[in-house]
C-alpha cells in the first residue's frame, strides 16, 4: 500500500506541474486519486504498449497487485464516518453496441466499485450526456450539475469514465464567525486584493521546507483522520517556483 501511496503522490505533483506549465499563476483544482483510479480501471482491460504507458504515467509497479491496493484505498475512502462525509464514486458509461468481456466488468465492480452502464451514444448522444450529468449531480449532492458540457458527447463516443468526489466535514477547531474580517490577499507578486479572511489562534502542526522556501501548515478536520495542508511561500517567492521545485 505504501507503494501505491507514493505513486499517487508522485503522480499528483507531476500532473500539477503539467496543468500549470502554460500559466503558472492560475488557480488549479483537481483530484489526483480520482484520475489515477479511473486510469487504473482502464488498465484492467489494457495490454502491451497501452498497459505499459498507463503504468508508467501513474508510476505503478506492475509486479504488485495494484488493483487490490486500489480496492483497499477506495474502501477506506468510502467507509462510513459520523465525523465527516467523504465519498468517491466511479462509473463507466459505454456505447450499447460495444461488447465487453464479463471478466472486465466484474473486475471493475470488484476492485473499483464501478458498474458499467451502456447507453446509446450513437443514436442519442444528448440524452446520454444528460443521463451522465444526472448521475454526477446525484453523487455530489447537487454540487456539480453539468460535468459534461453540450457537444462533449457525440455519435463517435464509445466509453466515458466518470469519477465523482464529495467531501463535507467540520474543522477540529471551529472558526468563530465573528472573527472573520476583510484582510489583504496577495494574488501574485504584482496583484493584491481584499477578501473575507477567517481567523483563529491555536496550536497546529507546521514545518518549514527549505527546498521550496515555504511554510507548511496542517489543519485537521473533526476526528483528525483528514486534514487540510496549506503551503505558504515566503514573501517574494513566486508560487510557480514552489511548484517547479516540488519533488
Amino acid at each position: 500500500m505504501n507503494t501505491l501511496s507514493e505513486a499517487n503522490g508522485t503522480f499528483a505533483i507531476h500532473l500539477l506541474k503539467i496543468l500549470c506549465q502554460n500559466n503558472p499563476s492560475k488557480n488549479v483544482c483537481y483530484s489526483p486519486v480520482s484520475i489515477s483510479s479511473a486510469l487504473a480501471m482502464v488498465l484492467l482491460g489494457a495490454k502491451r504498449n497501452t498497459a505499459l504507458q498507463i503504468s508508467q504515467t501513474l508510476g505503478l509497479n506492475t509486479d504488485e497487485d495494484i488493483h487490490q491496493h486500489f480496492q483497499w484505498l477506495l474502501h477506506f475512502l468510502n467507509k462510513p464516518n459520523k465525523k465527516y462525509l467523504l465519498k468517491m464514486a466511479n462509473r463507466l458509461f459505454a456505447e450499447n453496441t460495444c461488447e465487453f468481456l464479463p471478466t472486465f466488468k466484474e473486475s471493475c465492480l470488484q476492485f473499483y466499485h464501478s458498474e458499467l452502464e451502456q447507453l446509446s451514444f450513437d443514436k442519442a448522444p444528448e440524452e446520454s450526456r444528460k443521463h451522465i450529468n444526472t448521475w454526477v449531480s446525484k453523487q455530489t449532492k447537487g454540487k456539480i450539475l453539468e460535468l459534461l458540457s453540450r457537444g462533449s458527447v457525440n455519435s463517435e463516443t464509445r466509453l466515458v469514465l466518470v469519477n465523482a468526489l464529495y467531501f463535507k466535514g467540520r474543522w477540529w477547531r471551529q472558526f468563530n464567525l465573528d472573527s472573520t474580517r476583510e484582510m489583504p490577499f496577495k494574488i501574485n507578486q504584482r496583484e493584491e486584493g481584499t477578501v473575507q479572511m477567517m481567523h483563529q489562534e491555536d496550536t497546529f502542526n507546521y514545518a518549514y521546507v527549505d527546498e521550496v522556501q515555504a511554510l507548511v501548515l496542517e489543519m485537521p478536520y473533526k476526528g483528525k483522520e483528514l486534514s487540510l495542508v496549506v503551503l505558504l511561500p515566503d514573501d517574494g517567492v513566486d508560487l510557480s517556483k514552489v511548484r517547479q521545485e516540488s519533488p
